[in-house]
């Protein structure tokens, strides 16, 4: 075993030697608070994240302006353009399927992709990672059904509100076609209600389980008949007054005459009222907070962000300054496991992996997802319509930690995905200029671990990095060195194995 010695001072550690260039100036990374911080609110560190922070002037003003900014920005346009699928009309997407040219299913994987390569380059990294959270609530599986036709709508829809107000969000996802193709109401009627909407709105998307009887699910399915799909026809969307089952209702405390045929305005009521219910606000407030300090959240800090939902009338960024804000966020630094498709998200983020427009089946942009499905999970493929859950003993097993373990080692010798992807060259990795064309090992660590971690190298990282390339912490390392020649893939993955790069 290499042996690590102390911090190095300006001379190599003997007389005979010549005297070392000055001590090498190590790139900033943020405090531990703001690092915390974006491991939870964005998809990864990347020194060009830490610049625009400083430009921003500090983490709180960084934030403030991601919440304020509007969803369309420049990325998320032209990436949308990638897949002819993600903006294709239902009518365009239901005859490419049939003619042969790209099945629902394909439809589906092109906007999981759409989805991942937003986050890995979308300015707006505090709207991605909302978007996904309410994907998840509002979950519509991807996998290759009718609600295929509407599910890039669907996200897009969710996306564009995902800072906005859970009530503007409860009602787009409850009337969206996606979501009633998926839980069956586009074909619910008067005479035979269906109650999978119905139920589901209640026990997942609001109020939880144990809020409600089965007479209450019964008039939430009556409520939301209306809503059409022609489905497996022409796809037609309509509400349709026939369908609708009028007469009084009653769920919980929510009482309606409900005489109109068309119950659209019996159903913003519903929604309404059920998104200012308290239950909807704990359930809302220990999704937050399950997503962004712990798997099992303190239930007092639960308690006052749910008092902050109702207070700002379900505005979402008043809760989110205030979980920031409170010590359970700070004193829960590292409590998190990265999930599958953040694991690798991240990833690509830490490698400065620049993907562009796929033009083959094996380019980045589309063998991404296959990268997600080797760790253990595809985006939006949770087979249940309670979305992916967000605890680590989900995922935070053998298999998928030696899963992502294969997944950093290619991308650390930019061996796969390779297709229109640009990886850095190992050199390029360096500190080293014409004037200082050598960088000691122990040195080149530090740089690197703060290049992609954010934060200065532990000496347990530099043990395992002498060991994972049998380098001595004070060997100089040049262009030409064998190690990175050769094996400069094994010391990047010492950093993306860690826990500093697997957790949150």
């Amino acid at each position: 075993m290499s042996q690590v010695p102390a911090a190095p001072s300006g001379r190599t550690g003997t007389t005979s030697r010549p005297r070392a260039p000055r001590r090498l100036a190590q790139p900033a990374v943020p405090s531990a608070a703001t690092l915390h911080a974006l491991s939870r609110f964005t998809y990864g560190w990347t020194p060009a994240l830490g610049r625009e922070i400083e430009r921003a002037g500090g983490f709180a003003r960084w934030f403030d302006a991601q919440l304020k900014a509007g969803p369309d920005d420049a990325f998320t346009r032209s990436s949308g353009t990638w897949w002819s699928s993600v903006n294709a009309s239902t009518a365009e997407l239901w005859r490419r399927h049939n003619a042969g040219v790209e099945t629902l299913w394909q439809a589906d994987a092109n906007y999981q992709r759409w989805a991942l390569v937003r986050r890995i380059r979308s300015p707006q990294q505090v709207r991605e990672v909302m978007t996904e959270l309410w994907e998840h609530h509002f979950h519509v599986t991807t996998e290759g059904s009718g609600s295929a036709l509407f599910r890039a709508d669907y996200g897009r829809q969710l996306r564009e509100r995902a800072l906005g107000r859970f009530s503007e969000l409860l009602k787009c996802a409850i009337t969206h076609p996606a979501m009633g193709v998926y839980l069956d109401n586009a074909a619910s009627t008067a005479k035979a209600p269906n109650e999978n909407l119905g139920r589901e709105l209640l026990e997942l998307h609001t109020v939880g389980v144990g809020a409600y009887t089965e007479d209450d699910v019964k008039d939430s399915a009556r409520i939301l008949t209306g809503y059409r799909v022609d489905t497996w026809n022409t796809w037609r969307v309509s509400y349709d007054p026939a369908s609708h089952s009028v007469g009084r209702v009653k769920v919980l405390g929510f009482t309606d005459a409900n005489a109109s045929s068309d119950g659209r305005a019996t159903t913003a009521r519903y929604l309404d009222y059920l998104a200012r219910h308290p239950r909807t606000a704990e359930r809302v407030a220990r999704k937050l907070a399950t997503r962004f300090v712990s798997d099992t959240p303190p239930a007092a800090l639960v308690g006052r962000l749910a008092k902050v939902y109702l207070a700002h009338d379900t505005a979402i960024a008043p809760v989110l300054r205030a979980l920031l804000a409170s010590a359970e966020f700070r004193a829960a630094r590292g409590a998190k496991v990265r999930t599958p498709s953040d694991d690798v998200v991240a990833t690509y983020r830490a490698l400065g992996v620049k993907v562009t427009r796929p033009r083959h089946a094996e380019s980045a942009a589309n063998a991404i997802l296959w990268q997600c499905g080797r760790v253990g999970s595809y985006p939006f493929a949770w087979p249940r319509p309670d979305g992916l859950p967000d605890q680590a003993s989900a995922w935070a097993t053998a298999p998928r930690f030696l899963a992502s373990l294969d997944v950093h080692y290619s991308m650390c010798g930019g061996w796969w995905p390779k297709r229109d992807a640009a990886y850095r060259a190992p050199a390029s990795w360096l500190p080293v200029t014409k004037k200082r064309p050598t960088v000691r090992f122990d040195r080149l660590v530090e740089h690197l671990s703060r290049t992609l971690t954010g934060r200065p190298a532990s000496r347990r990282v530099l043990t395992v990095a002498c060991q994972a390339t049998g380098c001595r912490p004070a060997e100089r390392i040049t262009r030409t060195h064998p190690m990175v020649r050769w094996n400069l893939h094994r010391l990047l993955t010492v950093f993306l194995d860690s826990p500093a790069h697997m957790t949150r």
